[in-house]
């Protein structure tokens, strides 16, 4: 799971739009959720692009998958969206917002096209949506 720019902030920054769930509580849920599924999840935030990208790039050694929420790197970062392609490996693109119903400069993204699914709106439940989706499809 990897948590993009000022997604630390989360239960502080913007409450109406993003939830009163800090970014510890929703990592501790998917921890809880990912026990319940029988499968390990490892959570990580930054807010610089180039960290986001070297755990992606090193994903495919360790990890089956991605959970993904870019934040404001969404409708900017080719990189970021090269990474992923790169990776190779089914990316689930989260967005606890609706980003199509929000202002235009926020209404598109460069990494869906690179992910497997995309979940977006759902508050803080699209997390353990994405990882559901995630975990189905390996189990596969």
């Amino acid at each position: 799971m990897l948590h993009g720019p000022n997604l630390n902030l989360l239960g502080k920054r913007e409450p109406e739009i993003y939830g009163r769930a800090s970014l510890e509580e929703v990592n501790s849920g998917l921890a809880r959720r990912a026990g319940e599924l029988g499968i390990q999840v490892e959570c990580r935030q930054s807010n610089h692009e180039g960290q986001l990208i070297d755990w992606i790039q090193a994903a495919p050694g360790g990890f089956q998958g991605l959970v993904l929420n870019p934040g404001g790197l969404t409708t900017s970062s080719v990189a970021l969206r090269d990474a992923v392609l790169a990776a190779g490996l089914p990316t689930v693109e989260v967005h606890i917002s609706n980003i199509h119903a929000r202002e235009e400069f926020r209404r598109g993204s460069l990494i869906s096209g690179a992910a497997w699914g995309s979940i977006t709106g759902l508050g803080p439940s699209g997390y353990q949506l994405a990882l559901e989706a995630l975990a189905g499809r390996l189990q596969a």
